[in-house]
């Protein structure tokens, strides 16, 4: 079958489609809009018939006649993705187009030998309802290009996989049975712009259906809810195209939503207050304006989304035959000078990026997804929404006009692929060639009609602050153009585009400056000599694996830096399939596991959740930093500091709580009444006792009632402070051995040394060089000899830095360290063993493998309790790199897998993303720090440790305890974990591996394709000897 010009016209975008308009609902009365069912609609989602084919040639031609049955074809359902069904496979591509070096075509043009084409037949009866009136059909996604057939009559075309595609079927409809044909390429000219960062799927994933009007019918609707300039007052303008003629009636009620008690529209209208009515007669053909004055408007914003509900009733000879419901929200957003404000502030968007996807549908997502996710951010100050890098399914605006949250509507429209080795402010016209859109004519039709399809149907939303143009598309006169037009239609919002930060020819066509992955400093650096306007990073911390690190700086940065107003997360959820493995075993799969090629492999991992929509670890780091008050809480007082724009702290309760050791001991709570934007200082509510031991204090602001999005209790910020010092179990420790200490015996022959004490006994084995026993209580302890560990597995921020090649040695250190001689002159071995009154010391030297070789020492002193007593000394070698770890590796059997620390957490937390953390006494499994992220790296850790448990069922264990250290309990070394590229490559659990250490480097975030871990959070080998000191004992 030959391409269609079409599919391989860029000039040809759409054929016999309708106007975009307003996503706005009619339902035929108002009784209807209550039950939330309009007669207008009938869906045509549920199963189809379908045929597939892998490219053009190969597609069955005249399908869409009548006199070819399909009715034999297989069944698939709609909406899908026809990879998730079984056809095709999934691919996951992010910069390269997923044909390159697959197929030689030059830019623009459409693959032809690897191009599946879907063709779907859908047998339908015109609903009774329907009848003598005009109908039309609605694709609310199709990916990526469609041809519509209707009893064989050729209806129309349409592209752009993310905005809607209408058309009328009128004239083509009959009685009884209808054949709906349609064909689905997975690509054509369309596709060159459409090169995000995400799975490459085809066919209809979103909602089809088919949907009728009356002969007076209102088509589409602007509304303007502007507030004047002292945000008192209000006007509302409205603006509708109707079709034919009669009376239109509006009523505007309030429906106001404060920050604890939300309705999502169960409220009979009636019974809210009326705020304005009016009646007007319209005639035929008419686009009627209307405006009036509002007094005293409850203003929107995402801390407080008041709304009003504007219902619009036509009627015709007296009686009514549409009812439209529209929720109005007034709320100011501009530029004053060089600063975004909104009603009047300052905003700052603690934003995140968004892609629709799950694990089991791809973009295929639910009502309940969307609210799952809302509800996510919510309850984790997160505020803002980048629709990366398509416009999203129409209900999840109205989602975030409900709950309240700013987005940023981004234009279908990426062209990576084009640009990807271009170098930034290109000028040269024989370098731009191959770029799109650029400034080529030919392209400008299709990213204009991009445009005005989101802005049509997204216009009524209090929710969008700015119109993106889309996403690294480079630059030119066609983007300028597109960012030219949404001025004219829209002086609400303003306009964002970061390609100017590559290419600046057009520098007016954003708004905003914006930048990704600027590190903090190089951003501080910009603004100091861009003041002219506002800056974002709509992409910033780069959230792949186990990462976030130093993403307190950006915050830090908003706070001291007025033009610097926020940034939007890459990204928010894992893009990762549910699959089974070849066992039968469930995991999620990511680039080139569907044996795909090209691929990115696992750089579709970048969500702060999980594809399942699970929370990691990093969100409390998110949560964090993007809470609203700062509190700070000393030994007497607490100062609250409140960076919201129009919430007083009075409508949380705040709650102090007081841990002796870990253990809490009092709870208070008290008022405040912090205004929006200022500060102010409280008693502390509760006495620090001047009784020996380390208490924490810590303060929150708690939800006084529920909300739509949290119960009550629900925590939004806190601070603590720590005072004091844990000596507990040392001291018990010092006192048992005082007791014991004339049990002690140590043994030693011409290979081990043995000690002996009272319950427990110790053995230090020649051959291996170390420590290989330790019983307690009569139990075995450990699995394997005990070693000094210098590794971590590396997570993905470090496959992307290098860090494995520029750090290997230190892996080589860990894992051939030896006692024995491998060069001249090396002193290593067993350097003494004495036992003096009360103790045991026994001192090895060990050698490293490293370039210069090095080497470190470990003193072990075994105390008549038990006890034993660990130093670890390295002397620094200037020309090696830092290491990333510096601690011990101690393997247990299996059984030992349950972990309870005093130390920070919650969650996992690292040198450069513990800012979240608080205080106290948890636990968990072994297991359970194997954080799932879609490729194996180091995950779990703990620091801050106090002390920790490691034991059984039963009780037996080992107790670790010192000055602060860090803890990593798993059942794999560093070195099976990044061994594997999946988790269920990992062996089965067939030991518990404790890592204690002093120092391990941070996880980094700026990206995850060059940036360091700060030098901050690296190891400190400014001194020439480096010490690690703790001690171990059996539980009893």
């Amino acid at each position: 079958m030959k391409l269609a010009n079409r599919i391989t016209n860029p000039e040809i975008f759409a054929e016999n489609r309708l106007q975009a308009h307003s996503d706005h609902k009619v339902y035929a009365s108002e009784a209807e809009y209550l039950k939330g069912e309009s007669s207008f609609y009938h869906s045509l989602n549920g199963s189809w018939k379908f045929a597939y084919a892998p490219n053009p040639n190969l597609a069955i031609e005249g399908f869409e006649k009548m006199d070819y049955c399909c009715k034999n074809w297989d069944d698939i359902p709609v909406p899908a993705h026809i990879q998730m069904e079984g056809y095709d496979r999934p691919q996951y591509s992010n910069v390269e187009y997923p044909w390159e070096g697959v197929v030689p075509i030059e830019t623009g043009q459409v693959p032809v030998d690897f191009n599946p084409v879907a063709s779907y037949v859908k047998y339908f009866k015109v609903p009774d309802r329907f009848a003598g009136q005009r109908v039309f059909l609605s694709l609310q996604g199709v990916e990526q290009a469609v041809e519509i057939w209707l009893n064989g009559h050729y209806v129309g075309y349409g592209e752009d996989s993310f905005t809607p595609s209408e058309y009328e079927l009128t004239d083509y409809l009959k009685s009884g049975e209808n054949k709906l044909a349609l064909r689905v390429y997975k690509w054509s000219t369309a596709a060159w712009l459409e090169d995000q960062d995400f799975f490459r799927f085809s066919g209809i994933f979103r909602d089809i259906y088919l949907y009728t009007v009356k002969d007076f019918h209102l088509y589409d609707l602007k509304i303007l809810a502007q507030p004047d300039v002292d945000l008192r007052d209000g006007k509302l303008s409205i603006s509708a195209e109707l079709w034919g003629k009669g009376e239109i009636s509006f009523a505007l009620r309030a429906y106001t939503f404060d920050t604890y008690q939300m309705q999502i529209l169960e409220k009979n209208p009636t019974e809210l207050p009326l705020i304005w009515q009016e009646k007007v007669q319209v005639t035929a053909g008419e686009r009627m304006e209307i405006e009036t004055d509002i007094r005293e408007v409850a203003l929107w914003s995402a801390e407080q989304p008041n709304l009003y509900l504007l219902t619009i009733c036509l009627s015709e000879n007296g009686k009514a035959i549409e009812f439209i419901p529209q929720l109005v929200g007034f709320r100011r957003f501009e530029l004053d000078g060089n600063l975004m404000k909104l009603n009047g502030q300052r905003i700052v968007f603690h934003g995140v990026n968004r892609h629709e996807f799950g694990c089991d549908r791809g973009r295929v997502v639910t009502t309940e997804d969307m609210i799952k996710d809302i509800i996510t951010m919510k309850k984790n100050n997160i505020n803002a929404v980048r629709t990366s890098h398509y416009p999203n399914r129409s209900e999840f605006y109205h989602l975030c006009d409900l709950y309240g949250l700013y987005m940023i509507d981004e234009t279908n429209l990426e062209t990576h692929g084009t640009w990807s080795d271009v170098a930034p402010q290109t000028k040269d016209p024989e370098k731009l060639k191959n770029v799109l859109p650029d400034d080529k004519p030919e392209w400008l039709g299709a990213v204009l009609d991009r445009v005005n399809s989101m802005y049509q149907r997204d216009k009524n939303h209090p929710s969008i602050l700015m119109w993106s143009m889309g996403n690294e598309s480079y630059g030119g006169k066609n983007i300028f153009e597109m960012s030219e037009w949404v001025r004219g239609q829209d002086k609400t919002r303003l306009v964002h585009y970061e390609g100017v930060a590559h290419d600046d020819r057009y520098p007016a066509t954003t708004d905003v400056y914006s930048q990704m992955y600027t590190p903090a400093e190089k951003v501080r650096q910009f603004i100091q000599t861009h003041q002219d306007k506002p800056f974002i990073l709509c992409e910033y911390t780069h959230a792949m694996g186990n990462s976030n690190g130093a993403m307190h700086k950006y915050i830090r940065l908003s706070e001291e830096c007025p033009t610097y107003q926020g940034g939007f997360i890459w990204d928010y959820v894992d893009q990762a399939l549910r699959t089974k493995n070849v066992f039968g075993e469930e995991y999620m799969a990511y680039g080139g596991d569907h044996g795909e090629r090209p691929n990115d492999g696992n750089f579709s991992g970048n969500g702060i959740v999980f594809a399942d929509r699970q929370i990691t670890p990093k969100m409390q780091e998110v949560k964090y930093n993007y809470q609203n008050f700062r509190i700070f809480v000393s030994a007497t007082e607490v100062t609250i500091e409140n960076k919201s724009l129009f919430t007083c702290s009075c409508q949380y309760q705040a709650v102090a709580r007081l841990y002796r050791n870990g253990h809490l001991l009092m709870i208070k709570t008290f008022d405040t009444k912090v205004q929006p934007l200022t500060k102010e200082s409280y008693p502390l509510p509760l006495s620090i006792p001047a009784e020996a031991g380390e208490y924490t204090v810590i303060v929150g602001l708690e939800l006084k009632a529920d909300t739509p999005w949290a119960k009550a209790g629900h925590e939004v910020a806190f601070g603590q402070a720590v005072f004091g010092e844990f000596t507990e179990i040392k001291e018990k420790r010092q006192t048992l051995a005082r007791e014991r200490e004339n049990d002690l015996l140590m043994m030693k022959d011409r290979t081990n040394i043995g000690v002996r004490g009272t319950h427990f006994s110790v053995l230090f084995n020649g051959i291996h060089g170390g420590l290989i026993s330790y019983r307690y209580g009569g139990k075995e302890l450990l699995k394997d000899l005990v070693l000094p560990n210098f590794w971590r597995a590396p997570v993905d921020n470090d496959y992307g830095n290098c860090m494995p090649q520029r750090y290997g040695q230190w892996k080589l250190a860990s894992q051939y360290i030896t006692h024995k001689p491998f060069a001249e002159d090396q002193k290593i071995g067993l350097i003494s063993a004495e036992q003096t009154e009360g103790k045991v010391e026994i001192r090895y030297a060990y050698g490293l493998p490293t370039k210069p070789w090095s080497s470190c020492q470990l003193l072990w002193t075994i105390l008549a309790d038990g006890t034993v007593e660990v130093e670890l000394s390295y002397e620094v070698v200037p020309e090696l790199h830092d290491m990333p770890e510096f601690g011990m590796m101690f393997k247990l059997y299996p059984e030992y897998e349950r972990v309870k620390w005093y130390g920070f957490g919650p969650e996992a937390n690292y040198a450069d993303r513990q800012e979240s953390v608080k205080l106290g006494i948890y636990q968990n499994r072994a297991g359970d720090n194997m954080t799932p992220y879609l490729r194996p790296q180091e995950t779990g850790a703990k620091l801050g440790v106090r002390w920790a448990t490691v034991s059984s069922q039963s009780g037996a264990g080992l107790c670790f305890y010192g000055q602060p250290f860090g803890l990593s309990v798993t059942p794999y070394t560093p070195h099976e974990i990044e061994n594997a590229k999946h988790h269920f490559e990992l062996p089965r659990p067939y030991q518990t591996v404790v890592r204690v250490f002093a120092e391990q480097m941070g996880v980094a975030g700026d990206d995850s394709w060059g940036s360091k871990t700060h030098p901050e959070y690296l190891l400190d080998v400014s001194q020439p000897v480096k010490k690690f000191k703790f001690s171990f004992c059996g539980l009893e």
